[in-house]
């Protein structure tokens, strides 16, 4: 059952580079444009739709758990080193930008941490909400 979770990843990964590279395309582009970002939306969906429907067997959260933990990291330091070498060749305002981005994202994380609190006992046994 653990198969099925990396199935449920490599489809979603699939299908997210697919619209990346169609996007490209339709802004004239010749790269990916957030394929991996578009995949993991997708991948958040699709398991959420499944959790609530109640057709994602345990085995089949755990793997994709295990890969979800696997995968993120890996992309990230992929982006990071395009995003690095693309700010470079940009010059200053690249790297002032992208400095700025971090700056307000880390300020930004109590704000969003506060988002959702208390609502955790409004969900039933099945993870459905009241």
């Amino acid at each position: 059952m653990v198969i099925y979770g990396v199935a449920i990843l490599a489809v979603c990964m699939i299908v997210g580079m697919l619209l990346g590279e169609w996007l490209g395309i339709a802004i004239g582009v010749e790269a990916n444009v957030g394929g991996v970002g578009i995949a993991m939306l997708i991948l958040i969906i699709v398991i959420d739709r499944l959790k609530i429907s109640n057709r994602l067997s345990e085995p089949t959260q755990m793997g994709l758990g295990f890969w979800n933990a696997m995968y993120i990291p890996i992309v990230v330091a992929m982006a990071a080193n395009q995003n690095v070498v693309a700010a470079l060749d940009g010059g200053p305002l690249a790297i002032v930008t992208g400095i700025a981005v971090v700056v307000i994202s880390f300020l930004a994380v109590p704000f969003v941490s506060r988002i959702g609190k208390g609502k955790s006992e409004s969900i039933d046994e099945g993870g459905r909400p009241l």
